[in-house]
């Protein structure tokens, strides 16, 4: 019964283009959103020092788009990202 509280949510894979936005807008930058499901993604970056603790991950530069993201894991350019709000 506990492994099937756990299971995973079901992930789509996308490869889309997209952006974080940080400090309130004023600095995105790229990033690659590899797969996506209602509570995450999971993405990678160029610079991985740029995404801080949370951002907004967005499919459009505009900074009142996307979702507010927190990262829960990182590996190299790639992170995992937790939906908030």
């Amino acid at each position: 019964m506990i492994a099937a509280q756990k299971k995973r949510e079901t992930r789509k894979s996308v490869q889309q283009s997209a952006w974080i936005t940080l400090d309130g807008g004023f600095a995105a930058r790229p990033c690659v959103v590899l797969d996506l499901s209602t509570r995450g993604a999971k993405i990678t970056v160029d610079d991985p020092g740029v995404a801080s603790a949370g951002f907004r991950l967005a499919f459009a530069r505009d900074v009142r788009a996307g979702r507010q993201c927190t990262v829960i894991w990182r590996s190299g350019k790639t992170m995992g990202v937790r939906f908030i709000r």
